[in-house]
């Protein structure tokens, strides 16, 4: 490996912080939406709501115009484009139906089987989302040391698995990801021993923090990545054992950026780059009334048919045979699960030329 290259003072000076998009929006997708969460739940504590079942307002704000509304924040990366769904026809058009098939398969074989099984998916993209951030901005900066990248991976990975770790070793908790039992049980002494490798990997990595930005080479959006999700995933899952926590500090960090993200996207591969004024914010007005009505199509059939548990938005509940659900709920699921799978294609930069930070 090659020594460090030295940097004269008025060249570091002059070099501009590794941020993704701008420092303002990167400010206002991380730091705004961590402060969101974060003022919600201290509000939500003063207010007596840790010890309530979620109320009305956050369901719609937090779930649906945040965590189903960024699912269809996809559609603007993949389905809208016809240029980049020509591209890889077989992966854009075989996920879906591959995923549903599959989804009948599990949800035929036991409902709870099924949910648990969607739940893991979640997870994981829940987690490798947290890193992906932290590899955007370890490329960006031009990060290739061998050593930094492993304390980063472990910082992040440590951020949301202890989190999730202490979870499944206190069950039941008054909180689940979709429905009860969907997580299985670990053993209360796996916690203990993954607490004191969480504190290490975060201690490890608030050190070589600090020591970037006592040499004049920080990364401040990374930083930002790991502080917010290591603040926001504690206090959401261990730290108070409320439904009320668990969604306004799990889904508004996780959703929020990720739709700044294909908005940002999406503006650059059209005419929309260098659009100002009213003609911009036509753009966003689109693109979030397009993923909103979207989500609230989805969520409409949802509560109809399955979950009968927001009649005063949805309207009334409509009854199944449980052969029709066995049918229809691998179908509704299918946007996300399709959703969790491309994810994890479509941002690879080796695979996707025209995705360019």
């Amino acid at each position: 490996m090659s020594g460090p290259t030295v940097v004269p003072d008025q060249q570091l000076s002059r070099t501009p912080w590794p941020w993704l998009f701008s420092a303002p929006v990167d400010l206002a997708a991380f730091a705004g939406s961590a402060l969101l969460s974060l003022m919600l739940l201290a509000w939500g504590a003063t207010s007596g709501l840790l010890d309530r079942d979620v109320p009305e307002w956050s369901w719609v704000t937090c779930i649906l115009l945040i965590d189903v509304a960024h699912v269809y924040a996809t559609g603007f990366r993949v389905y809208f484009d016809r240029q980049e769904l020509s591209r890889r026809p077989w992966l854009y058009g075989g996920t879906p139906l591959v995923g549903y098939f599959l989804g009948v398969v599990l949800y035929s074989e036991g409902e709870t089987l099924f949910w648990q099984v969607l739940a893991y998916f979640a997870v994981f993209h829940f987690v490798r989302q947290q890193y992906g951030w932290v590899a955007l901005y370890r490329s960006k900066a031009g990060e290739t040391g061998r050593l930094s990248k492993w304390v980063d991976m472990l910082a992040i990975y440590a951020a949301t698995l202890y989190p999730l770790i202490y979870w499944h070793a206190h069950l039941p908790r008054r909180f689940f990801w979709f429905k009860a039992d969907d997580f299985r049980a670990l053993p209360e002494s796996l916690e203990m021993w993954c607490w004191p490798v969480y504190c290490l990997a975060l201690g490890l990595y608030a050190t070589t923090a600090l020591l970037r930005w006592v040499r004049g080479t920080p990364n401040p959006g990374k930083d930002l990545v790991v502080v917010t999700t290591a603040a926001c995933w504690y206090l959401g899952i261990v730290a108070f054992n409320s439904d009320y926590a668990f969604t306004v500090t799990n889904v508004v960090i996780h959703g929020v950026p990720y739709m700044v993200l294909v908005y940002w996207y999406w503006t650059r591969r059209g005419s929309r780059a260098n659009a100002a004024g009213t003609a911009r914010w036509r753009g966003v007005v689109w693109f979030v009334a397009t993923i909103w009505v979207l989500a609230y199509a989805e969520e409409l059939i949802w509560d109809r048919t399955i979950w009968h548990e927001n009649a005063w938005l949805f309207g009334a509940p409509i009854g199944l045979e449980p052969v029709a659900e066995t049918f229809l709920v691998p179908l509704l699921a299918t946007p996300q699960l399709s959703h969790y799978i491309l994810d994890g294609f479509i941002w690879k930069r080796r695979a996707n030329p025209e995705f360019r930070l």
